[in-house]
């Protein structure tokens, strides 16, 4: 254990960056409780996370609209989700761009599925940069300041290793069920 945390405090940084240019939610969440025990710095986890998740998302739909046949042989596979992508853009408009930071499986579909459309890259590129700050912000400061109640349910898994993978199941099962019935409406 202590080996594996070693390992991320020398190469977090470097870890969360290349994590977060297609996500990183979780990377960034880990930094935050590193950053709460004082391994990690939270200003600076925050900063590399957001630059990369920003650098990723413009990565995605600049290289969506200068491909799109290439896009469109993988995209088959994906068609619900672009679907919802597009009726999530139709519905919320330039929201979508905020709200698609959270929203497991459809974050990376986002900027390709804009990138296929005739919106505005300065415009994405803009939202997307405030869009970038505020999940920086609120994802590494609510991981900070639960890092010490991580922690403390980590040393009592520790006690009872079962109630882990139970939790882990419970908690995939749950994100599972409700992704399948937002992209299933």
């Amino acid at each position: 254990m202590h080996e594996l945390l070693d390992n991320l405090i020398a190469y977090g940084y470097i870890i969360l960056f290349f994590y977060s240019l297609g996500g990183g939610f979780f990377a960034l969440a880990a930094a935050g409780v590193l950053s709460s025990m004082g391994k990690m710095d939270l200003a600076a986890s925050m900063g590399v996370a957001f630059v990369a998740n920003f650098i990723g998302d413009m990565g995605l739909l600049l290289f969506t609209r200068f491909n799109k046949h290439t896009m469109m042989e993988y995209l088959k596979k994906h068609r619900r989700k672009l679907a919802y992508s597009h009726l999530l853009m139709k519905k919320y408009g330039a929201w979508v761009i905020f709200l698609q930071k959270y929203i497991y499986g459809v974050k990376t579909l986002v900027p390709i599925a804009i990138g296929l459309t005739r919106y505005d890259t300065v415009k994405f590129g803009i939202l997307n940069l405030l869009a970038s700050a505020l999940w920086a912000l609120v994802v590494g400061g609510v991981s900070y300041l639960g890092g010490k109640t991580v922690l403390s349910l980590l040393e009592s898994a520790q006690q009872n290793p079962w109630v882990m993978p139970l939790i882990g199941v419970l908690i995939i099962s749950a994100l599972a069920f409700v992704i399948s019935r937002a992209v299933r409406k």
